[in-house]
Order: structure tokens, then sequence, then C-alpha cells
């Protein structure tokens, strides 16, 4: 593959944890790095002290990283890390659409999900509010504060274009963040909004003591559900396979660190999800995203019980010892 040149300047839009992470990426790599974000305590902490308290407390971020509280100022960069959630995702499309006039501004879309009230892809989203934009996916398994403190990483880059995922790469890539490369954006899209709603279920496992075998086995169920939907899609399996995909799962699926998982587990204790919400300044993209899922297989026509159930419970319509018997008394079958 040839590499690419870096973009020479990139804005990030959202100043989480995984937003700050991926600028201070950039920023390390010498890349002028704007970070735009809505809270004035994140843009104060992380100009004066370098140190996003908000989101990622205790993690030092390089001088040269710059937030601002002007989308303006993110958008007039180079290219785009987009990180804004995916169910607020729209309006700000439509904002850096203005900013820049309709240009055809590279962007790499790090928010994992669906947008609840259409059923749309991110990308479907993308192209249909700022069309001239050149769309790329960021996805894989990766806790931002894991990123943040030079742990190691790999991840999936999917794009159409190889020469625009070549600059993505050189930008991001580093020592302890490696980048592959895809041109199968369905796949990691999908993988990424799907392993969210698994997470919900194995946390909600492990929350009702269910045990190791049982939390096993529903994520190796729920990866087969995600193939099916996959393959109706248009979706690659060997994307499925990969980082995006399965290693997404696996580290979302098996540690409480995963925002997915440890509301899962609250909700397996028996505390309601209002209540859990109430606690959290982070969003756990899965609660939005599991209606879409089911509504999307059910339209595709793919069998998607445990992405079924979780919608049926975080939507209030079973509790989580309806939703247990009701998978456990399903007709045995074939595994294939």
């Amino acid at each position: 593959m040839n590499s690419g040149a870096p973009f020479q300047s990139v804005g990030v839009i959202g100043g989480g944890a995984w937003g700050t992470a991926l600028a201070s990426l950039c920023a390390a790599n010498g890349v002028e790095t704007t970070l735009w974000a809505r809270e004035d305590a994140v843009i104060r902490a992380i100009n004066e002290r370098h140190e996003n308290t908000e989101f990622l407390p205790g993690v030092p971020l390089p001088a040269g990283l710059k937030a601002a509280q002007t989308l303006g100022m993110a958008a007039t960069s180079e290219a785009i890390l987009f990180v804004v959630p995916a169910q607020y995702a729209r309006p700000v499309f439509a904002d850096l659409r203005d900013a820049t006039h309709g240009a055809a501004t590279p962007v790499a879309l790090c928010s994992k999900g669906i947008e609840q009230s259409t059923g749309m892809m991110m990308t479907e989203v993308l192209g249909a509010v700022w069309p001239e934009a050149q769309p790329a996916v960021l996805s894989g398994p990766s806790f931002a504060r894991d990123v943040a403190m030079g742990l190691p990483t790999a991840v999936t880059l999917a794009a159409a274009d190889p020469g625009l995922g070549a600059r993505w790469m050189a930008t991001i890539g580093a020592p302890h963040f490696r980048p592959y490369l895809s041109d199968d954006l369905t796949g990691a899209e999908l993988g990424g909004a799907v392993k969210n709603v698994l997470a919900i279920a194995a946390g909600v496992v492990q929350g009702r003591g269910l045990g190791e075998s049982a939390r096993a086995a529903l994520i190796a169920r729920g990866f087969a559900e995600f193939q099916r939907l996959g393959v109706a899609l248009g979706a690659k399996k060997e994307t499925m396979a990969g980082l995006s995909g399965l290693g997404d799962l696996i580290l979302t699926a098996s540690s409480p660190q995963s925002r997915n998982m440890s509301l899962g587990i609250e909700l397996g204790k028996g505390r309601t999800l209002s209540d859990i919400l109430g606690e959290r300044k982070t969003v756990s993209e899965g609660v939005a995203t599991a209606g879409a899922i089911h509504a999307l297989a059910e339209k595709a026509g793919v069998e998607a019980p445990v992405c079924e159930a979780v919608a049926a419970l975080v939507s209030g319509a079973k509790s989580v010892d309806e939703i247990i018997a009701a998978l456990m008394a399903r007709p045995l079958k074939s595994e294939t």
C-alpha cells in the first residue's frame, strides 16, 4: 500500500474522552489540531492545563492541542475527525457544511451508532446532510484512556478511496496506535453499532450473576446475529471477523470499563435505566441503537433475538427475567 501524506491540520468535533484521545494522537504527530467542545470547562482545562478534567482526567495532553467553542475554528481544518454521539450528529453535520460552505472535506466518522429516528448509519446521515464531504470510518477495539496513555491499540480505518485512507493512516498512526485499511465502510460502521447493543446484553448477564459460560454463549450468538445482518446489508465477512467487528465486540462485551457493558451490569442488578443514565455524564450509544438495529434486522428479514431482547429491555417493554426466560425457551436448532 502506498503511504499517504498526513493532513496538515485536523479539526476534532466532540470533546469527550474519545475525541480528546484522537486529538491527542494527531497533535502528538505534529498535526495542527483544534478540538471543538461544547463545555466551557473542557475548553479551559485543555487550553490552560493541557488536560480534559471532565472526561479524561489525569491524562496529560500535548501542549500543541488547542480547544475551541466556535465550530468554525475547527471546521477550517484540512480534515475532520467527527466524534459527536450518533443521535446528535445530524444538526452538527449541517453546521459543519455551512461553516465550510459545502466543501469536499475529508470526514472520518468515529461515532458508533445508528440514528434512532431514521435507522440510518452515520455515512448515510453525512451523505444526506453534507453530500460533498469525503467519508471514512474509524472503528475498532479502543478505549479512549488506553489510546491517550499510549497503550498498544489496533483499529480499522475504512475508506472507499485508498488514497484518502492512506492519508488518514499517516495522520493518526503512531507506534502504539495501528490502523488497518479497509474499503468496507458498511462493515466497519455496523460492527461499531451492533457491539454496543451486545455489550449491554453481556453486562446484564454479568449483573444478574448468570456466569461466564452464559456470557461467552451470548457473545458468540450475538456475533452470529451481527454476521447475518452484515451479510444482508452488504458488509464483508472479513470485516465482521476483524478489528471493527469481532475485535470491538470482545473488548466492549468483556470489560466493565465499557460504558455499554457497565450499563448492562446495572440493569442486570435490577436498577432502572433512568436512574443509571441520570448518574452519567457520558453517552451509552447502545441504548438508542438497540431499537434501530432491531428495526434494521426486521426490515432485512434477519433473525436477531439478542438485539431484539435488548431493544425490549431498554424500551421498558420487558423485564430482565422475562427476556432471559424467552431466550432460553427458544426452539432448539442447528448452530449454522
